[in-house]
């Protein structure tokens, strides 16, 4: 049984950059399809980014340990960014990555460019470099993205989300059946995968 893990997420949500990690051991162990969906975290962020408002800021201290721990654990860099970058034009050039069938390859080198990095995914410069790693065209993506031709497309995914009732991310739904909210361990994605198979071999 194939198994559909759709995921919203942010690039300046850190649960959903260690996440990754999880989706990736996962993948080794069962045949899963995985859809990376959109999200704005913070829709308010000007285009220049802005800094961490101090309650935030404490805690995110609070949890750098936490989060440092789980990224090493699935073999991942992680640093500690002080700043909400906005990721309008990162989620749209992820739109002209997955035309392209790189969406996924794209995903993983935005993410380490903020956490893995701690760079500023909001510049072309940035988005460019990742592109490049993937194998795409920099120019091309840019001027796609440019253009606009991604921007209602990934609004309506913001929209689908909020139809869900989803106002945090990382959301991870299984088989449009079952929901695991925020950052789990990876035994609560293992038991809602044994009820999927349960329920599947009840039905057949």
């Amino acid at each position: 049984m194939t198994i559909k893990l759709t995921i919203y997420s942010d690039y300046i949500c850190p649960w959903c950059y260690v996440g990754q990690g999880v989706v990736e051991r996962l993948k080794t162990e069962y045949p899963l399809e995985v859809d990376w969906r959109p999200f704005y975290l913070r829709p308010d962020t000007p285009p220049e980014g802005m800094d961490l408002p101090p309650h935030i800021l404490e805690r995110a201290a609070a949890s750098t340990a936490r989060l440092q721990h789980t990224a090493r654990s699935y073999g991942m860099d992680f640093v500690h960014v002080q700043r909400f970058f906005n990721t309008r034009r990162a989620h749209e050039a992820t739109e002209y990555a997955r035309e392209q069938s790189k969406g996924e390859q794209f995903h993983w080198a935005v993410f380490h460019k903020v956490y893995g990095l701690g760079q500023d995914i909001s510049t072309w410069e940035v988005l460019r470099a990742a592109a490049t790693e993937t194998g795409l065209d920099a120019e091309a993506m840019q001027h796609a993205v440019e253009s606009g031709k991604y921007t209602a497309l990934v609004q309506d995914q913001i929209a689908q989300a909020q139809a869900l009732g989803i106002t945090g991310v990382p959301m991870y739904i299984l088989n449009n059946r079952y929901a695991i909210v925020g950052s789990q361990p990876y035994e609560v994605f293992k038991q809602a995968i044994a009820r999927l198979e349960a329920e599947n071999m009840h039905q057949a």
